[in-house]
């Protein structure tokens, strides 16, 4: 079916909030007694819901305090989000702006409960009548309920939507789905991301028509 909705990953693929990300995690696990690294980030955080992601670090720690935990990493997070800590990506702007004045079906999912608060801050809001946050979902990445519910947010069958994600478990929530995934390969990634059905190293590489084409040409 033709491409008629595009799913966004918000973190690391329309804004840039991963090195706030990176040093509320980091903050938080160094006060909890644990070493926290880019490579740490990527493998056990990135991507994930904020609570698994403490899970899979403070392996010592209770629930309740894992908990704590996570909902201070969320305080530190968002106080720097508050103070314009983070950077909107120019290509990402276009191909969304593009995408609304063609009439494109428009879903913003992710891991992150602050989704709406971080789009809003962004300018970006208006252009995604379908958000959908980490706490809108009972199973965060790779489950793809995230998507799954953007889809249907939207009115759409999967094979009618196309998802945009820079981590591997987002890739691989999306493909779990079913979804055709772009993958956004930023040059700090350690993956490939080879489980995407294909890989851009900017927004300003996708062309929408030749992605319908490779999308209709898999076989069913």
């Amino acid at each position: 079916m033709p491409i008629k909705g595009l799913i966004f990953d918000l973190d690391g693929v329309l804004v840039d909030t991963v090195p706030a990300h990176f040093a509320a995690w980091k903050r938080m696990f160094e006060e909890n007694g644990y070493e926290f690294g880019r490579a740490e980030y990527r493998r056990l955080v990135d991507g994930r819901p904020r609570f698994d992601g403490a899970r899979a670090v403070m392996t010592r720690h209770s629930e309740n305090e894992v908990r704590t935990a996570a909902d201070k990493k969320n305080d530190y997070y968002v106080e720097m989000i508050e103070r314009g800590e983070f950077r909107v990506f120019d290509a990402a702007v276009r191909l969304v702006r593009q995408c609304q004045s063609e009439g494109y079906g428009l879903a913003a999912a992710s891991s992150s409960a602050n989704v709406r608060a971080v789009l809003e801050k962004a300018g970006l809001l208006d252009a995604f009548p379908v958000v959908i946050g980490g706490d809108d979902v009972e199973k965060g990445k790779p489950n793809p309920d995230i998507f799954l519910t953007a889809a249907s947010g939207l009115g759409l069958k999967v094979d009618e939507c196309v998802v945009i994600e820079d981590s591997s478990s987002g890739v691989e929530a999306a493909k779990n789905g079913g979804f055709y995934c772009v993958g956004l390969l930023h040059e700090d990634h350690e993956s490939e991301l080879t489980a995407a059905d294909c890989v851009v190293s900017s927004l300003a590489e996708i062309d929408i028509e030749q992605i319908d084409e490779a999308k209709s040409a898999l076989p069913v």
